[in-house]
């Protein structure tokens, strides 16, 4: 999946990976695609609340790759 930009928030620890991720959505044009790569476990349940509350939504489920989760969000 080809994402318009990136969000690296590895050794973010929460509440900072929302914080970012819902910012940098507010910045964005509707239809474009924001990949986030975070490392906090917390955010694999923070950012899809988030999101859920929001008028944006998920291009796919959030990924867990090892350490890792990835985000891909449609602003």
């Amino acid at each position: 999946m080809q994402a318009d930009f990136t969000l690296d928030l590895r050794g973010e620890s929460c509440p900072y990976p929302v914080i970012y991720t819902m910012d940098a959505l507010k910045d964005m044009e509707k239809g474009q695609l924001l990949m986030v790569v975070t490392d906090c476990p917390s955010s694999f349940r923070n950012i899809p609340q988030e999101i859920k509350k929001s008028k944006y939504c998920f291009a796919q489920e959030p990924i867990k790759n090892g350490q890792e989760f990835l985000f891909y969000i449609y602003a």
